[in-house]
């Protein structure tokens, strides 16, 4: 019984000391991601179709093929 009047307050500041660190972590960025910027940039959709010049007998099928 003598053990746990050591051994609460000691949890205690043990759970007070980890909130700290890790609130301490997320104040200065330990658990940003470095890493999503860079992928999204190589799964950015950069192809975008441009419309069939106006006047062409050309189908956009053909436009698409850079055939006239």
């Amino acid at each position: 019984m003598e053990t746990l009047y050591l051994l609460i307050p000691i949890s205690v500041v043990l759970v007070f000391l980890i909130g700290i660190a890790f609130w301490w972590s997320l104040r200065n960025g330990q658990f940003d991601d470095l890493e999503g910027p860079a992928y999204r940039i190589l799964m950015d959709d950069d192809s975008v179709e441009k419309p069939a010049e106006s006047g062409s007998d050309a189908s956009p099928a053909d436009a698409r093929r850079g055939q006239h």
